[in-house]
């Protein structure tokens, strides 16, 4: 006992200090088990170099992307091999146009042409309503079974992030592969830090004055 003072805690304030002890451990396991996701990804990075022609009347614009700050596209399209096989391919940013309803002027240089790049298992996804199905040229997701219902194509079960230069005019500056963990561990440092500042207050705050001697 502290002089003048007694540990007397609630019972509410120890089930909220459990509470968001218990939350704040478990948040910040998760962001912790999200950083070393990405540190693991980065560490079995595969790259390939792919020959072939890219289709360009199954171009698709991935909408929301921005490069620098300047709002834009991601262009993906299959790109044919020489055995048949297809194979999806992120080919870079474009700048969307000043006004929406117009779509930026592409260039697909034709021919046979070798492709290098970072192998993913998916593009990236943004939310999307429930049951939403993309329509036109503009997707806000592209699926490999959604684009291949779409096209008609059969496509391999990977996709590739172009990163070798091609006469096209997009940027193609991505991020690396562990990109975002730091800030996922930044985001669990602070999870631990409320679990042990609910501790701490819920210590603090359960010591009271004594009542004094009658």
């Amino acid at each position: 006992m502290i002089s003048g003072y007694t540990f007397r805690p609630r019972a509410w304030a120890a089930l909220l200090a459990a509470a968001g002890c218990a939350a704040g451990i478990a948040l910040g396991n998760w962001q912790a088990g999200r950083a070393a996701e990405k540190r693991a990804s980065a560490a079995g990075e595969q790259r390939m170099a792919l020959r072939g022609e890219f289709l360009e009347r199954y171009t698709v614009l991935l909408d929301n992307k921005l490069n620098r700050g300047r709002p834009g596209y991601h262009v993906v399209q299959p790109l044919r091999l020489a055995d048949g096989r297809q194979v999806l391919v992120n080919r870079g940013w474009v700048a969307a146009p000043a006004h929406r309803e117009l779509l930026p002027q592409l260039r697909t240089p034709p021919g046979k042409h070798e492709i290098e790049g970072r192998v993913l298992e998916h593009f990236p996804r943004a939310y999307v309503p429930s049951g939403a199905r993309p329509e036109g040229h503009v997707w806000q997701n592209v699926e490999l079974a959604t684009f291949a219902a779409w096209s008609g194509l059969k496509l391999e079960r990977y996709v590739l992030e172009q990163h070798s230069p091609f006469p096209d005019g997009l940027a193609r500056n991505w991020p690396p592969a562990d990109s975002g963990a730091q800030m996922h561990e930044a985001y669990a440092l602070q999870w631990y830090t409320l679990a042990a500042l609910s501790v701490v207050l819920f210590v603090v705050l359960s010591w009271r004055r004594a009542a004094p001697p009658v």
